[in-house]
């Protein structure tokens, strides 16, 4: 294992085929600064990666992930390793907290495939991060079934 390699767990939350992500706040010292990002965070010490995305969801939305999540996989680059997990979004958009980024919102599959969405909060268009974009555009390849299954 690299100790230089930052591990955390993130969520593709998902509802009728929508994708849930954070527009990341727009500090220029953070990773993918006003991206579109999945939610999700740093494991802490002795943690494991389910009982960290567990925790992140719940800080940064105040959604208890349902007992049907599952994990993904796994995207390791030079800085980061992320463990992805996947489950549906069993709430409506109102009912979320937002308490950490600029905004979240649905996005669609289209919007994931052109790498972009307009948030209100911002108001103009924002990238989604390259790395969120290809892990979603992943997950639509290979867990349609899943998806489709849920609604």
């Amino acid at each position: 294992m690299n100790h230089q390699q930052a591990h955390v767990a993130i969520a593709i939350l998902y509802k009728k085929n929508n994708f849930l992500m954070q527009l990341r706040d727009n500090i220029p010292t953070i990773p993918y600064p006003g991206y579109w990002a999945l939610f999700g965070g740093h494991m802490e010490a002795g943690e494991t990666p389910d009982v960290t995305v567990k925790r992140e969801i719940l800080e940064e939305i105040g959604y208890n992930l349902p007992s049907t999540y599952s994990e993904f996989g796994c995207y390791p680059d030079e800085k980061v390793f992320r463990h992805v997990f996947y489950a549906p979004l069993e709430v409506e958009l109102d009912q979320l907290v937002l308490n950490e980024g600029w905004d979240m919102g649905l996005l669609t599959p289209e919007q994931i495939r052109q790498g972009s969405c307009y948030s209100a909060k911002s108001g103009d268009v924002r990238p989604l991060g390259p790395v969120h974009q290809r892990i979603l555009l992943d997950f639509m390849d290979k867990e349609s079934l899943i998806i489709n299954g849920y609604n």
